[in-house]
């Protein structure tokens, strides 16, 4: 045991080593949140996966299921690439501000001891844009070509969301220093943006065969439903890793707060992720006594709260929710009627509801004040900011697709479509005993 008698000096060194210590395990902390709200993340693209396949019938559904991947695949390097610099070059508009330490030549941009932080933002990031693409993946099922579909999932996974992200979630973006945008759960600058690109692309992709016969929609059901079903369920539990890296985890004494610093939590982000949830599924059974759209309800209720997941008392998201879910099934049969084949729904449940759910934070959160200076929260901002996530979700969406459909590499060859996409493009069969019977094996095997 020591002797020797502290002096000033050496408290204030183990005061300062101590505080080293707890700095270090903070931002390890950090570092661990964000990695496994990415990991859970990675489940909504298996869920995608899933509920696509099976809503397809089977000789598309592994064409479908492919694209999940694909898309997967071609945001993250697109992100890390131009994405992550757009996030943090435009947040004052259309003119580039300097964010050299976000191209991906920058010492922040890969390994650095120092740096506890960027690359695990990065990666959250990467995967809310690799979510637009999945949304835009189902819309387009069993006629879209899988390079068209990988052309317009890059624009928009890795340069049109994130540029509203720039706008509506940096600190500096221009919606919430002029208007006092909120939206901390990404109701408008992920699934306002990602249903609005994908209506543009569906008027020009146009319908499947078969989906309209003398102007009325007929039923093309799914091949599986029972796996569309726990698809849904799969992309559920992925939410909570999206919502949770919507959260920000920070060091010291500060604790939890949004993506806007205003103080919250974990626990107000539980209460009406659920209720949104719960409140959702109750809306669109009773709206349409279907399977599917019952489950879909559950993403038309989370997505319909969370934007003011932070600010909503649990039984005001619980009524949210549920009129959304119920209004979310007439707006998507009145698409229908108007021409539009969106095979899962998907401008309705992530475009439209998306969109109300910026207004609603104006009209049941209005007033509430922001911190920095930024303008307090408004029906005015909230509703110009929705115009704005559609607007450009819709613009470059419709323009690109537009173009591939003059160069003719929008869509499948009519034959590739009769035959099924597995057929032409994915060379693989998603059930091959289908056409070998199990008893003409047995006996080519002279069993």
């Amino acid at each position: 045991m020591s002797t020797e008698t502290p002096t000033l000096e050496s408290l204030q060194a183990a005061l300062d080593a101590q505080q080293a210590v707890f700095e270090m395990h903070q931002s390890m902390n950090v570092e661990v949140f964000y990695w496994w709200c990415t990991a859970i993340m990675i489940m909504i693209h298996a869920g995608f996966l899933a509920y696509e396949m099976g809503a397809s019938r089977s000789k598309n559904a592994l064409a479908a299921g492919v694209k999940n991947v694909l898309a997967l695949a071609v945001i993250i390097p697109t992100f890390y690439l131009f994405g992550w610099w757009i996030y943090n070059a435009f947040p004052g508009g259309l003119i580039p501000a300097e964010a050299s330490a976000a191209l991906p030549w920058s010492q922040s941009m890969g390994p650095d001891v120092q740096d506890m932080g960027t690359g695990i933002f990065w990666a959250a990031f990467a995967l809310f844009g690799a979510t637009t693409g999945s949304i835009l993946s189902g819309a387009v099922i069993e006629r879209i070509r899988v390079s068209a579909f990988l052309i317009l999932t890059v624009v928009l996974g890795s340069a049109v969301w994130i540029l509203a992200g720039a706008w509506g979630w940096h600190p500096d973006g221009w919606l919430l220093t002029e208007l006092g945008y909120h939206d901390v759960g990404a109701s408008g600058v992920v699934h306002a943006v990602a249903g609005f690109f994908t209506l543009g692309v569906l008027i020009n992709l146009g319908a499947r065969k078969g989906k309209f016969i003398n102007g009325i929609a007929q039923v093309i059901p799914p091949h599986n439903l029972p796996m569309t079903l726990i698809g849904l369920m799969m992309i559920i539990f992925g939410f909570f890793g999206f919502l949770g890296g919507c959260i920000i985890f920070n060091g010291g004494e500060t604790g939890w707060t949004t993506i806007y610093n205003n103080p919250t939590n974990l626990s107000a982000f539980a209460f009406n992720t659920l209720m949104g949830f719960a409140g959702g599924v109750i809306g669109c059974y009773i709206a349409s006594r279907d399977p599917f759209w019952t489950m879909s309800g559950g993403l038309c209720g989370i997505i319909s709260v969370a934007a003011g997941l932070d600010l909503y008392d649990p039984a005001l998201a619980f009524i949210i929710a549920t009129s959304m879910g119920f209004i979310a099934v007439k707006v998507a049969k009145a698409l229908e009627k108007a021409g539009i084949d969106d095979a899962v729904g998907a401008v309705t449940v992530h475009g439209f509801v998306g969109f109300v759910a910026v207004i609603l934070v104006g009209v049941f959160a209005g007033g509430t004040p922001n911190v920095g200076g930024n303008p307090e929260i408004s029906l005015y901002g909230q509703t110009v900011a929705a115009v704005v996530m559609a607007v450009v979700g819709f613009l470059p969406g419709y323009l690109i697709s537009y173009a591939l459909k003059k160069a003719n590499m929008l869509r499948v060859p009519d034959k590739a479509e009769d035959l099924g996409i597995d057929e032409v493009e994915i060379l693989a069969k998603p059930y091959p005993e289908t056409d070998v019977p199990a008893k003409t094996s047995l006996e080519t095997q002279g069993a």
